[in-house]
């Protein structure tokens, strides 16, 4: 798929409006819990990328899968951990309080893709970081004062396996190594999948809830992370993991109205700035390519 930077920006936020149902749409399950909800979800992912990527790519994805290099495995083992690791935080805590948490991913993806590829972070992107924290960490102190410490341990680790993911693609594409990275995707609902099923037994989901995760399975996850990856051969990392906090206010509103999670006051303020250095920043970058 050949994308130009603007299109790029436009699917990165189809991206995150899908990736941000998950968490209304956890809180009308019935009976799945923890690492269940978890196994299901990547149990259904898996079952997707097997459909999408044959045709996508051709028969011989899944041979490519096999001879793969270290750096899809790598890949692999970062989406594992962002898969499992989100979803167990969201049996722990408050929508809200995952998203906040997630949210420090640009900061990180910044400084890994500094210090892994020396990138040069453009001023505005600076600029728009520190924005966007002040917005996170207005929201965040709150969110943590609730007690809830292991959801928010727990949901710290999807951020940073996202920005050693997308420095990751960004080192290989720096390097010239033109390599395929859509199947970590597969990967890592396997690794999930696999990890989590020990854990997930005896098995408790109810039929509605099987529904519930198998669409998470597919338009949550299997759909919007391969386009993510594509996204990430045009955008930079800082870009990526900036443009991936609408996650942030999408599932914060959805929450708010699909399963009555008010947020506070603070997150709506909060959100209102990460908001407004997005759009700030896309503003800016597009400009200067005019």
């Amino acid at each position: 798929m050949k994308l130009t930077h603007t299109r790029a920006v436009f699917l990165m936020i189809a991206v995150t409006l899908m990736w941000s149902i998950a968490g209304v749409v956890t809180r009308h399950l019935e009976q799945a819990r923890s690492f269940e909800v978890t196994f299901w979800r990547s149990f259904f992912t898996v079952a997707s990328l097997l459909l999408i990527l044959p045709f996508f790519q051709g028969p011989g994805v899944l041979a490519r899968i096999r001879r793969g290099t270290p750096a899809l495995w790598l890949s692999g083992l970062c989406w594992s951990v962002m898969f499992t690791a989100f979803m167990v935080a969201l049996t722990l805590t408050s929508v809200a309080n995952v998203l906040v948490t997630m949210s420090v991913g640009p900061l990180l993806a910044a400084l890994m893709a500094r210090a892994a590829i020396g990138y040069r972070i453009p001023l505005r992107t600076w600029g728009a970081i520190v924005v966007a924290g002040t917005g996170i960490a207005s929201m965040y102190a709150r969110q943590i004062s609730g007690g809830q410490t292991a959801g928010t341990l727990v949901a710290l680790c999807v951020p940073m396996a996202a920005a050693t993911n997308w420095t990751l693609t960004q080192r290989l594409q720096a390097r010239g190594r033109n390599v395929d990275l859509v199947p970590a995707v597969l990967v890592g609902a396997v690794i999930s999948m696999l990890t989590t099923l020990p854990a997930a037994m005896p098995f408790r989901a109810s039929g509605h809830d099987i529904g519930l995760l198998a669409l998470l399975g597919l338009v949550q996850l299997a759909i919007p992370s391969a386009l993510a990856v594509v996204c990430a051969r045009v955008l930079k990392a800082p870009e990526i993991a900036l443009l991936a906090l609408l996650e942030v206010i999408f599932g914060i509103v959805l929450a708010w109205i699909g399963a009555d999670e008010v947020p506070s006051q603070a997150v709506l303020a909060g959100g209102s700035l990460v908001i407004g250095a997005l759009v700030a920043n896309e503003f800016l970058a597009w400009r200067l390519r005019a």
